[in-house]
């Protein structure tokens, strides 16, 4: 008798019932370790600064023959500026990873094992799209968009002089970042439209407030500069055009499983 009767798999001991005060007490620990790793991640960049000036200097040195001649500082404080904020943003996306991961691990034992597989497809898929769009800045739209600006100068016959670090340093860091973000966008309308909350024939005829929508967030993301904005508000158009055609084909691919379920 004993071999007919099934004995209930034991939970795992993260996804039982919780009480307020255990929330709380986990809620603490995860804001403490994202903190810890947080300011360890900050004083881990802080060596590397001279390294991360390096690394702005390079789109420099496609349209100038010495861009390390080029950067100046016109203060005594502004290479500590630089250091600090170099700090702050490197340590940020360098801890990003294992903030994401703790903030995980606090919100996982609520989720089913579906939810907690998406959420970590998703998670993956965005760090790659992210760093994507980080690439792609640097390696052709900062030096695209350093050209066009000069082109700019000379035209309007203004000299070309010295930079200031903190204004370079601010104009790059702006546009890898902004791109970056940028990239998150056509995941956040794939992932609206495989759950059927958008359609593509709804984003084709939103496509005129899209563009708008699009050149918006390039004004807001990107330094105060009509090149700069146009040379984000483009790809992102483009962009948006192919998240239409993926939806479309999620679409398609939908249609055609019901139709043989119907079938059978």
């Amino acid at each position: 008798m004993s071999d007919g009767i099934h004995k209930p798999v034991a939970a795992d001991a993260d996804d039982r019932p919780r009480t307020l005060l255990e929330h709380l007490d986990e809620l603490r620990k995860c804001v403490m370790r994202c903190l810890l790793v947080w300011v360890l991640c900050v004083l881990a960049v802080g060596p590397f600064c001279p390294q991360v000036l390096a690394w702005l200097q390079a789109p420099l040195a496609t349209i100038v023959d010495d861009p390390h001649a080029l950067i100046t500082v016109m203060t005594v404080d502004a290479g500590l500026t630089f250091v600090f904020k170099t700090m702050i943003w490197g340590g940020t996306i360098l801890s990003l990873p294992l903030l994401l991961f703790f903030v995980s691990r606090f919100v996982f034992p609520g989720l089913r094992p579906v939810e907690r597989r998406w959420v970590v497809g998703v998670l993956v898929v965005a760090g790659v799209f992210f760093v994507a769009g980080v690439a792609t800045c640097y390696r052709w739209i900062v030096p695209l968009g350093l050209e066009a600006l000069l082109a700019v100068d000379k035209w309007l016959g203004v000299s070309f002089g010295p930079l200031r670090l903190e204004d370079y340093a601010k104009i790059v860091f702006q546009m890898v970042l902004a791109f970056g973000l940028a990239f998150e966008l056509p995941l956040l309308l794939v992932i609206l439209g495989w759950m059927g909350v958008v359609s593509a024939r709804f984003l084709r005829e939103k496509r005129r407030h899209a563009i708008v929508i699009n050149f918006v967030i390039a004004m807001l993301l990107t330094p105060p500069d009509a090149v700069s904005m146009i040379m984000m508000g483009v790809p992102l158009c483009v962009i948006y055009e192919v998240c239409i055609l993926l939806i479309r084909a999620r679409e398609l691919a939908r249609g055609k499983a019901r139709g043989e379920v119907i079938g059978h």
